[in-house]
């Protein structure tokens, strides 16, 4: 492991899911699952994360996309709430989901517009 792209890794994860809900699933990991969390955060959050070429904002936009394509929703909720951090704003989560609906199906447009609606109520009402 690279502990400079771990490290680096593990601040923007922080930044962008939470502290939180970061330490906890550092802490939570076992034996089993701790490679697998060594591996998000050094890779996907240290090396393609930090990466200049795109934006936050950009990465968020396309992880949205993605995510909802591949109907991954407990990722999704999380993505949401990050793309939010990241100034990715409702309208434009919208217009997201929209652009899922044609390319990788209403069903996947409408479980990502549900998750949306809960996640942004949820951020309403703390």
């Amino acid at each position: 492991m690279d502990q400079r792209t771990y490290d680096k890794g593990l601040e923007i994860r922080s930044a962008e899911l939470g502290e939180a809900y970061v330490s906890k699933a550092l802490t939570e990991a076992d034996d089993f699952t701790k490679p697998l969390q060594d591996l998000v955060t050094e890779y996907c959050w240290g090396a393609v994360w930090g990466r200049d070429g795109l934006a936050l904002k950009t990465r968020s936009m396309l992880n949205l996309a993605m995510i909802a394509a591949l109907n991954r929703p407990h990722e999704l909720r999380t993505h949401i709430k990050a793309a939010l951090t990241n100034g990715v704003t409702r309208e434009e989560i919208r217009e997201i989901f929209l652009q899922v609906a044609i390319y990788a199906g209403v069903p996947a447009a409408v479980d990502s517009f549900r998750l949306a609606k809960e996640a942004f109520t949820e951020l309403d009402q703390s």
